[in-house]
């Protein structure tokens, strides 16, 4: 294996999972009957899965606090979260944090880690398994102003953080114990301005994740109006990455944040600025982007101001939810197995400014979070239709940006 390819560990994870799935019995789809030891595997797939369904389930919450931000939140809250229900608990408090803006887990979620948004700065965390309990370990200088975005790449080694107010990317390397070391890779994001004069003064990047791949980080900047690709290669302790592609967004776009299909051959980028998605098709051999469409998030009949904020993809790849800040809505699309989509419903986020939003790992809930009136609101998912509906199930937090999930 080459140093700049990592194994496919979410594909073959999903593949044990689908078997283990069909293998319930001991008898495959089609009545092909499975051998004893395969059976046998079965049950032991029953024992794990019965232990994961009592396994303590949390919720982290990162919420912004500063004046400057006319902020009311108090830092990180940590949630037992009950899947079942979707019901939050608080659990704990780290009210010394300062704009804790964003928030990610490492692949075994025994870390988390969080940028100081507006600041200069990373934070890393151990995290208590049964507790889910934080203890900070140390911060490092993200080398660039006001981080907005971060992820762990494949081998659980490096992070990846996107600087927006400075144009750029930095890679830092996870240290064995979880803590970051220092500055291991530092990007500039070459290109144009958009014509906002305001909003696009510079290169603005908002998202740095890795293609499901994990080859490539895939970029979107707001402020340049495009998307960039870069190739990752890791060699030992060293860490680097060079562009491959960089597709250009419709003009006055605001290319913001993106997803992926679970088959990785489609990504969705919503565009804050013009409120819309553009649907693309995805070559991850190449690292290469082709769009393909470009819909609107909201209603035709919509006259207001409004700027489109979270995306986020249903598990089964079916349906797409987007944000939407100024109509206060959740905008549901639909996905044809070709990667064309198209907007079936507009639902009221319950809240002012949803700048947030993401799904509990089994797609069966939605969290809104509304920044201005600080509530994170639950919606329930119908996994036929991909139907919202609110199921009362409210968090008052101030200043909510962000919630993950914690489900090892």
């Amino acid at each position: 294996m080459s140093s700049s390819e990592f194994p496919r560990h979410s594909m073959l994870r999903r593949q044990f999972i689908q078997l283990s799935a069909l293998a319930a019995g001991g008898v495959l789809a089609g009545g092909f009957t499975l051998p004893a030891h395969a059976a046998a595997t079965s049950d032991e797939s029953k024992m794990t899965n019965n232990k994961l369904s009592h396994t303590p389930r949390f919720a982290y919450v990162g919420s912004r606090t500063t004046k400057e931000r006319n902020a009311r939140g108090v830092g990180i809250t940590v949630y037992r979260y009950a899947p079942e229900t979707g019901a939050c608990t608080l659990v704990q408090t780290l009210n010394e944090l300062v704009n804790p803006s964003f928030l990610t887990f490492d692949h075994s979620q025994t870390h988390l880690y969080c940028v100081h948004g507006d600041l200069t700065e990373v934070s890393s965390f151990a995290i208590d398994a049964k507790t889910g309990e934080l203890t900070k370990l140390n911060t490092v200088g993200t080398q660039g102003k006001n981080p907005v975005h971060l992820s762990v790449d494949p081998t659980g080694k490096f992070l990846a953080v996107a600087n927006y107010a400075t144009g750029g990317f930095a890679i830092f390397p996870i240290q064995d114990d979880g803590s970051l070391g220092e500055l291991a890779h530092l990007e500039s994001l070459p290109g144009e301005t958009g014509p906002h004069k305001v909003e696009q003064s510079s290169s603005h990047p908002h998202m740095i994740p890795f293609d499901p791949s994990g080859r490539f980080l895939v970029i979107p900047d707001k402020g340049l109006d495009g998307v960039f690709v870069y190739r990752v290669q890791q060699n030992n302790a060293k860490y680097g990455a060079t562009q491959v592609s960089m597709v250009k967004a419709r003009e006055g776009s605001g290319p913001r944040h993106v997803v992926f299909t679970p088959a990785g051959k489609n990504a969705y980028v919503v565009n804050e600025l013009d409120s819309s998605v553009t649907g693309y098709t995805y070559d991850p051999e190449q690292g290469s982007l082709k769009p393909q469409e470009i819909v609107s998030t909201l209603p035709s009949n919509f006259t207001g101001n409004s700027r489109a904020a979270a995306i986020v993809m249903a598990p089964s790849g079916k349906y797409l939810y987007v944000s939407n800040r100024g109509h206060d809505s959740v905008t549901t699309f639909a996905l044809e197995n070709n990667g064309a989509f198209a907007a079936k419903a507009h639902t009221p986020s319950k809240g002012r400014k949803p700048r947030f939003m993401n799904l509990t790992p089994d797609g069966k809930h939605l969290f809104v979070a509304n920044e201005e009136t600080d509530t994170i609101v639950g919606f329930d998912v119908d996994q036929a239709s991909g139907a919202l509906a609110a199921n009362g199930q409210v968090i008052k937090t101030g200043s909510p940006v962000c919630m993950i999930f914690k489900t090892v």
